[in-house]
């Protein structure tokens, strides 16, 4: 079990999780997160020059992007590399890569235990390596759910992308809609790769390719798969409709006067397996017996420090 399957990915463009949250101690603030590359830097040392790394956010309930942050990132050069912040709003949000205004320029990533992190005006940008925050029993889980109570993701890494933003630039109404997204460049065209809203889609994709469909037709091309899905848990036609309506289109709702956790965004210590647990088996089962990670930080940006590799 991976957190957001997509076999076959560049790890650097593999995204493994997103989370959006009100920022402590300041309701007129959020965070959003954006993590890829797996078990990093194993598998790859940077970010992906070629790619965009994108969060999405829609403020008008028609699953498309009105607000969009984009991060692109400098050829690794001598061991360090760079990021440029973008804003995009009304149709180029719908777009990829450097489109919009510019936000932060020339922001060193961070490799080492120290994070760099880059103010400006009322944002905040952080990109580099850090602990990663996802906890599962992912042994368990293939195991019919015959829980070990051992993390399977304690001790390992990713790359992450965490941004400090006021609320105004979400949009006029609190309750939005956050998806992230990666895409590559190939001939001078960003083709979208990957893509990620609510956590646990990739256990109930069921043959579902989500990572590539836009949110806006999700629901047309995958409604008859997923409560077919949701039908073999053991749940009636009403109910299973209901679900599918609530996990399509893949996209984490959250509103920005609220501090509470999911559904409402993420937060880092959210238990989103239990969550999967229970669905899956229809409330027969609630815990994984894993529990969140403890090196937290309390402040900016919020992912513990990487660990050695």
């Amino acid at each position: 079990m991976h957190h957001n399957d997509a076999p076959n990915l560049d790890p650097r463009t593999d995204i493994t999780d997103i989370y959006v949250f009100q920022k402590p101690g300041d309701i007129s603030k959020s965070i959003l997160m954006l993590n890829v590359n797996p078990e990093a830097p194993t598998h790859a040392n940077c970010f992906d020059s070629q790619a965009s790394y994108e969060l999405k956010i829609d403020n008008n309930d028609d699953f498309e992007a009105e607000v969009a942050f984009h991060v692109l990132f400098s050829p690794l050069a001598e061991g360090q590399q760079t990021a440029t912040l973008y804003i995009a709003t009304g149709e180029a949000a719908q777009n990829a890569g450097a489109v919009g205004d510019v936000l932060i320029q020339h922001a060193p990533v961070s490799f080492t235990f120290q994070p760099h992190i880059i103010t400006e005006g009322p944002y905040r940008f952080f990109a580099g390596l850090r602990s990663d925050p996802f906890f599962a029993d992912p042994d368990g889980f293939v195991n019919n759910m015959q829980w070990t109570g051992k993390d399977g993701w304690w001790g390992k890494n990713v790359f992450a992308i965490v941004l400090e933003v006021p609320n105004s630039a979400l949009g006029p109404q609190p309750r939005i809609g956050v998806w992230g997204r990666t895409g590559v460049q190939v001939h001078g065209t960003f083709t979208l790769v990957n893509q990620m809203g609510r956590p646990g889609t990739n256990v109930f994709r069921q043959g579902a390719d989500t990572n590539t469909i836009s949110p806006a037709h999700q629901r047309e091309h995958f409604t008859s798969q997923y409560v077919a899905m949701f039908k073999a848990f053991g749940y009636g036609e009403t109910e299973a409709a209901d679900l599918t309506l609530q996990w399509l289109p893949d996209i984490l709702p959250y509103d920005y006067t609220s501090p509470a956790g999911y559904p409402n965004g993420r937060q880092l210590e959210d238990d989103i397996v239990d969550n999967v647990v229970e669905i899956m088996t229809s409330g027969k089962m609630k815990d994984d017996l894993v529990t969140a990670h403890t090196n937290y930080l309390v402040e900016f940006p919020y992912l513990g420090i990487p660990h050695e590799v």
